[in-house]
């Protein structure tokens, strides 16, 4: 049987860590040698235009589009975290019957006039579970790619259960209580370490229902993504395939595309995915700087803290004694702008240690050799990128994933601790000398050993290499209306 020339359609949360980790599949896909479309917001694609070499870099690519579609907010919206809830269901009234529409195009043409094949599967972000109704009703493969942590992700496929022995709600208020059905995680998962921890109702709450949705459309789809590894998360990928058999295991990815960039013999050019403005003085001062004696803080991209918030890590990493380099984004503060004045008085108290830049190039930070830690949100791009540097880290975890993945750093891997719910000077400082002086030989050591694990996973033979060939093959043999694969991919190494 012939199958159609695979074209898929990436579409990606409309938020900085999603987009990047879409953008390194997306090229996967390029050097696999599939047709791919990238579906980006206006918004989004307007900053990634602006901030990055996005453009010329995939015009090396002939069989890659960017599309882009409205989000629906009005340009002044600050699409920030407040805003989240808004700017998904605004997005799902625009996407729906945009992905009918592109989908019931049997060619279409592009803007510089080549025809382009029909779309052949999609892959939407986890959390746009209408992705799969959508495609399953107009016979289209749609294999979605979960860009949270997969520890998080088998906390959504468990909640069902919770709800059905009582366990969520919460009753009571101890967030120490530990969580009895989460299987691999008896003894393990506490209340505070639930991604909606301060759920009252669950049939009210937007999030826990937008979790729900999804863990519902996991085994209506051909199959799951994740940017993980099997010595990172294999027992959770075990349970992840008995909801969804088709599992495809394929990171860390930014270092997937490395290897395979390599492998071409491609030139490896500097590259980002940012859709923000990288300051690179940062690397300039990390270069002055003595091996291991810095300890890099970011937030990520979308977390916002109180003035209060923000001069306890100020001053718990000043008393620390230790060197830091901070990115203190324009609009960390939260519910207003970031004074300059007071970044410059900030910036000014620490200045013989220390460095502070409004966003920075992480990948480049964390591989520097002057870094020996990084104090994060535990996003799970931050948290994957550290782990191939061999970097410990401090998590202060605030959304969602983030809670479980911080948890699973310093109980699971044993890669760092976790300070969530913790905003005191004290405990920061403590912290920052137990990682980077203290135990600092036990942490690195655990951190090496998932590094070398991780370069592993990716190299040709690895847990990874192997499910991303198995990916590429069952995508080209999907087609339209394709949903016989046979293959059972889960990212073991064969």
């Amino acid at each position: 049987m012939d199958h159609p020339s695979p074209h898929v359609l990436l579409f990606p949360l409309p938020i900085q860590s999603p987009i990047n980790s879409m953008l390194q599949l997306a090229e996967l896909f390029c050097l696999a040698g599939l047709q791919v479309t990238f579906l980006n917001t206006n918004h989004n694609q307007k900053l990634l235009l602006r901030h990055t070499n996005v453009e010329s870099r995939f015009r090396q690519y002939p069989r890659f589009r960017f599309r882009t579609i409205s989000d629906g907010l009005p340009e002044e919206n600050p699409r920030s975290s407040v805003q989240f809830g808004e700017l998904i269901s605004s997005l799902q009234a625009m996407a729906e019957p945009f992905l009918r529409e592109i989908l019931l195009g049997s060619s279409s043409s592009s803007s510089d006039g080549v025809t382009e094949a029909p779309v052949t599967c999609v892959i939407p972000d986890g959390l746009f579970y209408y992705a799969v109704d959508i495609g399953n009703e107009m016979g289209v493969p749609v294999i979605p790619f979960d860009t949270i942590s997969p520890c998080c992700l088998w906390v959504y496929l468990c909640i069902p259960k919770l709800i059905q022995v009582g366990e969520i709600p919460f009753k009571g208020h101890d967030l120490d209580v530990l969580f009895e059905n989460v299987a691999g995680m008896q003894g393990l998962l506490r209340r505070r370490d639930f991604p909606f921890y301060r759920l009252i109702d669950y049939a009210t709450d937007p999030y826990c229902q937008i979790a729900l949705k999804e863990v519902e459309s996991i085994p209506q789809s051909n199959g799951l993504i994740l940017n993980t590894f099997e010595d990172l998360d294999g027992p959770l990928l075990s349970l992840i395939s008995s909801h969804c058999p088709q599992t495809y295991a394929i990171g860390p990815l930014h270092l997937h595309l490395k290897n395979k960039v390599g492998e071409k013999r491609m030139p490896i050019s500097a590259s980002s995915n940012s859709l923000w403005k990288e300051d690179h003085s940062s690397i300039q001062w990390l270069d002055a700087q003595p091996i291991e004696s810095v300890i890099y803080v970011s937030f990520g991209s979308m977390a916002t803290l109180s003035k209060e918030e923000i001069l306890e890590f100020w001053h718990g990493l000043v008393n620390s004694g230790i060197r830091f380099l901070w990115v203190m984004r324009s609009n960390l503060l939260r519910g207003e702008e970031l004074n300059h004045q007071f970044v410059k008085e900030l910036a000014e108290g620490c200045k013989e240690r220390a460095y502070i830049v409004s966003w920075a190039p992480q990948e480049k930070v964390l591989a520097h050799s002057a870094i020996g830690g990084f104090l994060t949100h535990s996003g799970w791009n931050s948290t994957m990128e550290s782990i191939v540097q061999g970097k410990p880290m401090i998590c202060w975890a605030v959304y969602v994933d983030q809670r479980v993945t911080s948890r699973f750093v310093g109980e699971v891997w044993k890669i760092g601790v976790d300070m969530k719910d913790m905003c005191d000077r004290y405990i920061i400082e403590k912290m920052v000398k137990d990682l980077m002086v203290t135990n600092r030989d036990e942490f690195k050591k655990s951190a090496e050993k998932l590094s070398n694990l991780a370069k592993e996973s990716v190299g040709e033979g690895g847990s990874s290499y192997n499910a991303l060939e198995c990916l590429v093959d069952d995508i080209k043999k999907l087609g339209r209306r394709g949903k016989d694969i046979k293959s059972k991919c889960i990212g073991y190494k064969g």
